[in-house]
């Protein structure tokens, strides 16, 4: 997916970063589509204003599954609200909840608890992230990253035993300091 940190030609402030990684899954989800040069124009071209055109294009999205409406041309609606700088009427930061709207990385994370319990899962994965490129990983608590891509086409003992000799080797090289 398009990311604002993959403009050259313009430096894009963290904070911009930082609510666009907040709600692309959810805005790509309900149908903006972020590889549009008008919609990355729009972005890119939001000094002001970024969060709440978000949280409109969300809240209206919700609303219209709620009145089982179809949303219309939901990238035009973004580009609007961008540009016109709109505001929600109603905004519930538990919207962001719906699991539809949640990131590969965040799914996973909460798979990991489920499959392998939350105390195992967090000694052995420091954190499953997404780096501005793109790419997606798990970082074990050794210091060790793996693809995410892998490790979803790995059965969970097999991701299990990975990380657990992960670790081991990790002790082993710190008893040997």
């Amino acid at each position: 997916m398009w990311n604002p940190s993959q403009v050259d030609y313009l430096e894009v402030d963290p904070v911009t970063q930082e609510i666009f990684q907040q709600y692309k899954y959810a805005l790509a989800y309900i149908g903006v589509d972020f590889d549009r040069e008008d919609v990355q124009a729009a972005v890119i071209g939001c000094s002001q204003g970024m969060e709440p055109a978000f949280q409109t294009t969300i809240s209206y999205w919700i609303w219209k599954q709620n009145n089982y409406e179809k949303f219309e041309y939901p990238s035009a609606f973004i580009i609007k609200a961008l540009n016109q700088k709109w505001k929600p009427k109603s905004w519930y930061n538990e919207y962001l909840d719906n699991p539809k709207f949640k990131s590969p990385c965040q799914l996973w994370w909460e798979k990991a608890a489920e499959k392998l319990g939350k105390d195992v899962r967090n000694s052995l994965i420091a954190d499953v992230a997404e780096k501005e490129s793109g790419y997606q990983y798990i970082l074990l608590r050794s210091g060790q990253t793996i693809s995410l891509e892998i490790v979803n086409n790995w059965s969970w003992e097999k991701f299990y035993e990975y990380a657990i000799e992960s670790n081991r080797q990790e002790e082993e090289r710190i008893k040997r300091l």
